[in-house]
Order: C-alpha cells, then sequence, then structure tokens
C-alpha cells in the first residue's frame, strides 16, 4: 500500500470500527510531512472544503469523506491539482464502496482495498483452532475480539448496530422504512448459508419482493452482510440462482457454534479472495455450488471464471461429505477439502482432504 500511495491514490473501505483509522494512521509514520482530516470534524470539514494544507504535506489522509457532498468531483479536483510530492490516502465505509457501480470520475488516480475483519491469518501469536473458537464467540472486530470478553463484545454489539440503525441506516432509507430493516435484519441472524429466497422474506414482512432486494443492497452497501451467489459458468443448468448472506460480524450471528463456524469460514475466505483482488490483481472470485436436487457444497472459489476450489465446512463430522463427493467425482480437476473443527488427525480420501479448519484457514494470503 506504500507503494502504491507513490504512484496514484489510495481508497480504503470497509466495516464500521473494523481498523480503517488505525490503519491509516500506521501508514502515517511511514511518511515525514502529513496531515490526518477527519470529514466528522467541524474544523477538519472546513480545512477539507478549503484545501488549506501546507504545500509540503507529503500524505494527506481524509478519513469519512464519502459524507461530503459532490466528494468524487472534490477530490479528482485536488487531486489533479496537487503538488508533485503529495499523494491521499481516503478512508470510509458506504457510499465509498457503492460509488464505483456507478460513473466513475476518479478512473485511473486510485487504487482500491477493501479492509475485513481479523483473519486466523492475522492470530499467528495464537494456535489456529484457538484463534478460530474465538472468532466463532466474539466476532473479528477489534474491539470486542481482542476484549477478549463475551459481556464486553455483547455490550459494544448492541452500541454498533443500534448506531448503524440510527446514523447509516437513515442515509439510504426513510424513517417509515427502519423498522422492516431492522426485522429484515434479525430473520437474515438466522438465516446464515442458506439460499436467499426473496419471496418469502417478502412475505414474512408483508412487503414486495423488490424492496426486500433493496433492503438487502442497503445492508451490503453498509458492510452489515456480504453476498455469496452461485457459480453459474460451466454447470448452469444445474445451479440454483439464489444468493447465501454471511455477516462480517460472526459473533451478531443467531445460531449454533456450526453457523457461527460457516460464517467465519465466510470471511476468511472473502478477506482472502478480495486481498488477492485488490493487492494483486488476481482475477478470483467467491461463491457456492448448490444443484437443483439440493446437492450443495458450502464455498467454491474461482479464478478466472474458472472453479479451483470446492470448500465443505463441518463442525465436528469428519465423514466426508457426499455432496462433496458427487462434485468431486464429476470436477476432478478442482481441489476438494473439508474444513472440520473439532478433528484430531488431518486425512485425504480419493483426492479429497478433510483438515482441522484453523490450520487450513491459517494459510490463506490474508
Amino acid at each position: 500500500m506504500i507503494n502504491d500511495l507513490k504512484k496514484k491514490m489510495v481508497l480504503i473501505t470497509g466495516p464500521r470500527q473494523v481498523g480503517k483509522t488505525f490503519l491509516a494512521k500506521s501508514i502515517q509514520q511511514e511518511f515525514k510531512k502529513t496531515i490526518y482530516l477527519n470529514n466528522d470534524d467541524i474544523e477538519d470539514a472546513k480545512t477539507i472544503r478549503n484545501r488549506e494544507w501546507p504545500l509540503n504535506t507529503e500524505l494527506i489522509i481524509l478519513d469519512e469523506l464519502h459524507k461530503m457532498k459532490n466528494w468524487k468531483n472534490y477530490l479528482k479536483g485536488t487531486f489533479d491539482t496537487r503538488s508533485d510530492n503529495q499523494t491521499f490516502l481516503v478512508t470510509g465505509s458506504a457510499r465509498l464502496d457503492t460509488f464505483r457501480q456507478t460513473g466513475d470520475s476518479l478512473a485511473g488516480r486510485y487504487f482500491f482495498y477493501r479492509l475485513n475483519p481479523l483473519s486466523v491469518k492475522e492470530l499467528s501469536t495464537m494456535l489456529p483452532y484457538e484463534a478460530v473458537s474465538a472468532l466463532n464467540r466474539l466476532g473479528g472486530f477489534p474491539e470486542p475480539f481482542l476484549s477478549s470478553s463475551d459481556e464486553h463484545a455483547q455490550r459494544w454489539r448492541q452500541q454498533y448496530y443500534t448506531d448503524i440503525v440510527r446514523e447509516d441506516i437513515m442515509d439510504f432509507s426513510r424513517i417509515n422504512e427502519i423498522r422492516a430493516i431492522r426485522l429484515l435484519l434479525e430473520m437474515l441472524r438466522k438465516r446464515i448459508g442458506s439460499p436467499l429466497s426473496y419471496v418469502s422474506l417478502s412475505e414474512d414482512l408483508q412487503i414486495a419482493p423488490n424492496t426486500v432486494r433493496k433492503y438487502i443492497d442497503i445492508l451490503e452497501s453498509l458492510h452489515i452482510i456480504f453476498i455469496i451467489r452461485p457459480y453459474h459458468r460451466n454447470i448452469a443448468r444445474s445451479i440454483l440462482k439464489e444468493p447465501k448472506i454471511y455477516f462480517y460480524d460472526s459473533g451478531y450471528v443467531d445460531g449454533d457454534e456450526g453457523v457461527h463456524l460457516e460464517n467465519t469460514v465466510a470471511v476468511c475466505l472473502l478477506k482472502h479472495v478480495q486481498y488477492l483482488h485488490d493487492a494483486k490483481g488476481t482475477d478470483i472470485s467467491l461463491h457456492y455450488i448448490r444443484t437443483k436436487d439440493g446437492k450443495e457444497v458450502d464455498f467454491a472459489i474461482a479464478q478466472k471464471d474458472a472453479l479451483t476450489h470446492f470448500i465443505e465446512v463441518k463442525l465436528s463430522d469428519s465423514a466426508i461429505s457426499e455432496n462433496l463427493k458427487y462434485f468431486k467425482e464429476r470436477y476432478s480437476q478442482i481441489n476438494a477439502v473439508q474444513l472440520v473443527h473439532n478433528i484430531r488427525h488431518d486425512k485425504e480420501i480419493n483426492n479429497i482432504g478433510v483438515v482441522q479448519a484453523g490450520a487450513w484457514l491459517s494459510q490463506l494470503s490474508a
């Protein structure tokens, strides 16, 4: 990221309180003359609007800039008229990510990074098994995780989601929609890893399916949930189209330990895939596989639109999943692995690895 800043500006996005500001201030230490400005601060916002930083400033950090009106045009003009020695690091959450899906006036001027919660890979001072157990229980957001306290994590979580509903969701919706979005959020907590039916949810909420889709888009934009879609290139006719949802915060999931484990694995895989895409330029994506007759594997990774990995997740069962066998038999060239949290010894049967989940996750790229 330091090298990227020497070439273009860098945009960092991710959930609230995931560590964007901490990362930005860590990068700040690598430059001699810097300034950190938070658009939420009245005085900083004035400095940002008027571009009142010294000409010899090497790194200008703009936090929460996406809350500024016409921020893209502001940033484009500011970057294009900067001094030769200056570069910009911009951090934010919802709109900083979604702007790329529309007209992008910043094209060619930035590198983009998505920051995700803590992963097993990052927790190298812990045994992988213990890291997975802690992530299942506390989630991977720094404050609740580092507290090592269930009580602190629960108090943090209550405030976190209250603030998101009160501040962030209001930016995307009307007051009379908040209740329905809250109800949807509670429903989604109980549907981790299940193909999502917009029609079924609309019936439960008594609203139109397109409205459900809109609300889910809002929750995704705010980095509360992320969506994993079915892989469909080579076996399109056998695949259902419903997406699956997971939460960035595994501790917020409403389910048993197995459900928490699947969510934790999903977050770690997402971080791995997005790191390779953002930092290395790899054409890689995360999916799941499910046939029309219900045969499903939890996760699948594709590179250049070709599947490379089938990944099944189990809490304790080391017997190989019949569905994993089914897909491996038909696509023998694809790596197949079953991740098991509680397992004594790794094994391999018919070219399918059955391995300790934490150890495998610790070998990912991020």
